[in-house]
């Protein structure tokens, strides 16, 4: 409940128009609530993050679940298409939130390095998956071509100001795999 309200304030809303109590009120409980289970705002964003990347609160990582699975099983076109819709359902989930982190780690030393580190941790997790769709270890190349163009910030460009449907979106980021994985 809490972790949803933050989810939404934060992607809404950005960094510096939530605080604690905004986010209480929205969740309908007390600020104390907050407080007991997040120590502090950017605790709280960073949590959020978690929980829109996976899309609920439940301990499980990323790569353990069936949608990270999927990439390595069907054909070729199969696993990309898989792929190419869990890069869009987490980015359709996580695009606000990563404003509001950017927009903190500008002022927040912790969350400029918190956001190096998420850049990371997202680079990882596209090697992964990568690796899944190939069946081979992916090249340096291919690596930072999809890390850089399936980024949030290439998401929110051609979704929030070109005006692509996530759909359109999906499709694109579809024919970009393909075309930077050598088949």
């Amino acid at each position: 409940m809490v972790l949803a309200a933050a989810v939404r304030l934060f992607g809404e809303r950005g960094w510096a128009a939530t605080g604690m109590r905004d986010v209480a009120r929205e969740a309908g409980v007390s600020v104390e609530t907050v407080y007991a289970g997040f120590r502090s705002k950017s605790d709280l964003l960073m949590t959020a993050l978690d929980a829109a990347i996976v899309g609920d609160a439940e301990p499980e990582a990323l790569g353990e679940r069936p949608e990270f699975a999927a990439l390595a099983t069907g054909t070729r076109r199969e696993r990309i298409a898989a792929a190419a819709r869990l890069v869009t359902a987490i980015h359709q989930r996580t695009a606000g939130v990563h404003l509001a982190l950017r927009e903190a780690a500008a002022s927040n030393g912790d969350l400029a390095r918190t956001l190096r580190e998420d850049q990371q941790r997202r680079r990882i997790s596209i090697e992964q998956g990568m690796t899944h769709v190939i069946g081979r270890a992916v090249t340096r190349a291919e690596l930072d071509g999809v890390w850089a163009v399936l980024g949030v910030e290439v998401y929110q460009l051609l979704t929030d100001l070109s005006g692509w449907s996530p759909q359109q979106y999906e499709e694109w980021a579809a024919g970009v795999i393909d075309r930077l994985l050598d088949a």
